[in-house]
């Protein structure tokens, strides 16, 4: 199956400034997230992972250039595209392509250098702090470059020794035929380098176990499934590689009052059979301290109000949502004799009062009768 056009995949026009491609991949990253679609997570992962590559494509210049001359194609075969002006010869290619296979992959004058493997971290916040944003201190177990070797692997006052096998490239060749197959050196393990006098406290790896302690900056307004990403904050790179990056997953704790959607608070608010009926005030809880809430006489359960601008804001909208509150009207328990003959005699005048007092409940009993005489 054909690849889709990377424009397209963004939704962005060719002349796209590179600030309209990043906020494109930004809305595109945060819709198909396979955290926020755990109904469709199969899906929303491609989605997601193709969006990812035209992104990766497009901020690049030196790619973009490519890529808008020679379209896929060009971006594999180099710049250029195959067997144009700055390409590689077949058999380069085909010694790419077995070289993947066989372990190897990369052409070039010196040893392999290896980027550090990314970290995950599940950081666990209540909704105050989510909405709030804080600093918070988190202890990620990695591998660091040793101390004491300086990540060489080496004992100190001794260093690696170029590799006699590749001449310390990394990579041996190999002729086969018409084609040429370019793989990992079997000796160095494609370092470039054989370490004889290993280092005491890494023995040789170059790196070491260790529990860093960072700090981690939540924005303000973060909600459940937000990502923050720590540049160069993963593993200690090999040869002298970069590090990996630290992906920080955020989880928002159920709250005990309010449930949360986006910039919205919804909560529900418990009311007594006396204040539904007479009216009143119910004092109401927010994130920014008590409101009072007036209750209407007459009010039902299930009625919601709304309050404007006691919500959150986002990561995305610095707006703040609104408060809605479900009254549930309570029913008493564990009544005492005397408040069962009151509430008896109460109940009593009421129906003499027919849908005057009670016009749901009236009309109701209504629909059932003509229900029972329909199916009679």
């Amino acid at each position: 199956m054909a690849k889709r056009d990377y424009y397209e995949v963004l939704g962005v026009s060719k002349s796209a400034s590179a600030a309209e491609i990043k906020k494109a991949y930004r809305r595109l990253a945060m819709k198909f997230h396979p955290d926020r679609n755990q109904d469709k997570k199969s899906a929303a992962e491609k989605k997601f992972k193709e969006s990812k590559e035209a992104y990766e494509v497009l901020k690049d210049s030196q790619k973009r250039a490519t890529y808008d001359q020679f379209g896929h194609e060009g971006l594999r075969a180099g710049p250029g595209g195959r067997g144009g002006p700055g390409g590689e010869g077949f058999a380069d290619i085909f010694g790419d392509v077995f070289g993947d296979i066989f372990g190897g992959g990369r052409r070039g004058g010196g040893p392999q250098v290896f980027r550090g493997a990314d970290l995950g971290f599940e950081l666990k916040l209540d909704l105050e702090k989510a909405v709030a944003g804080d600093t918070v201190k988190i202890d990620v177990p990695t591998q660091v470059s040793c101390e004491t070797c300086n990540g060489s692997g080496a004992r100190k006052g001794s260093s690696p020794q170029t590799c006699s096998t590749c001449g310390g490239v990394g990579q041996v060749r190999m002729q086969q035929g018409f084609f040429s197959v370019q793989q990992t050196c079997p000796a160095c393990k494609g370092a470039g380098t054989i370490i004889r006098d290993p280092c005491d406290d890494c023995h040789g790896r170059g790196r070491k176990h260790k529990t860093r302690t960072l700090s981690v900056k939540v924005p303000a307004g973060v909600d459940d499934g937000d990502r923050i990403r720590l540049s160069g904050e993963g593993e200690a790179g090999r040869n002298g590689g970069p590090n990996g990056d630290l992906y920080v997953d955020l989880r928002v704790a159920k709250h005990k009052i309010f449930e949360r959607d986006g910039a919205n608070l919804s909560c529900e608010v418990p009311v007594s059979i006396a204040t539904a009926t007479l009216g009143g005030e119910v004092d109401l809880p927010t994130l920014d301290g008590h409101v009072s809430l007036k209750v209407p006489a007459g009010t039902q359960s299930g009625k919601v109000f709304r309050l404007r601008g006691k919500g959150v804001t986002t990561v995305r909208d610095p707006r703040r949502g609104d408060l809605f509150a479900l009254v549930s009207v309570e029913t008493p328990v564990n009544l005492t004799p005397e408040q069962q003959a009151l509430l008896e005699k109460f109940d009593a005048l009421v129906k003499k009062g027919g849908d005057k007092h009670s016009p749901r409940a009236d009309g109701w009993f209504d629909n059932v009768r003509r229900f029972l005489d329909r199916i009679s």
